[in-house]
């Protein structure tokens, strides 16, 4: 029991510093990332969708997004979503292919966005103990209901206190590399 319950945790903080991971490479830094737009929401023919299902996106240089549309005829709606997203970006459209430049981000743009990743780092920290919550409840529960004696449940705490500290360090480290990668010239 105790160990489905801790693997269960286990499961789930993972994937909490997975959306972590997910919700980082959204934000823009001065390298051209297909990740800035693949998940942009483009009315297409009245349904929201998202831009990687409808075009193919490559990063030919440091500096350059290309959008290539699969339908030609939703050009005009993947550059009104770019538009109207907060990145900040201007698509240039050739008939074929958008293009979007990457500027050089402003030394006081990469300290709001440094604030951005802290806040989104947080919400990784929050996640992560939200499942030691659950977790605890359910560890109590089982106590409770003399499944587990106290020394079993004491020890499963300790595990899960380790792995809570294990998975709050590495959304602190994917922090700190998404700040290192911002504040790079």
């Amino acid at each position: 029991m105790i160990e489905e319950t801790l693997a269960d945790a286990e499961q789930r903080m993972g994937k909490a510093i997975e959306a972590l991971r997910r919700e980082l490479a959204t934000i823009r830094t001065g390298r051209a990332q297909p990740a800035l737009v693949e998940h942009l929401r483009v009315d297409y023919h009245g349904t929201p969708t998202p831009l990687n299902q409808l075009a193919s996106i490559a990063a030919p240089e440091a500096r350059l997004l290309t959008i290539q549309p699969w339908d030609k005829g939703s050009m005009g709606a993947i550059e009104r979503a770019i538009q109207m997203s907060d990145l900040g970006l201007n698509p240039t459209n050739d008939g074929n292919i958008i293009r979007l430049v990457i500027p050089q981000l402003t030394e006081e743009r990469r300290k709001e966005l440094v604030k951005v990743v802290h806040r989104k780092v947080e919400e990784g920290r929050v996640a992560v103990r939200n499942v030691r919550r659950d977790c605890l409840e359910e560890l109590r529960r089982l106590q409770r209901d003399k499944e587990v004696s106290e020394d079993e449940e004491r020890r499963a705490q300790d595990q899960l206190q380790k792995l809570t500290d294990r998975f709050v360090a590495e959304a602190d480290q994917v922090g700190q590399q998404k700040e290192q990668e911002l504040l790079e010239v």
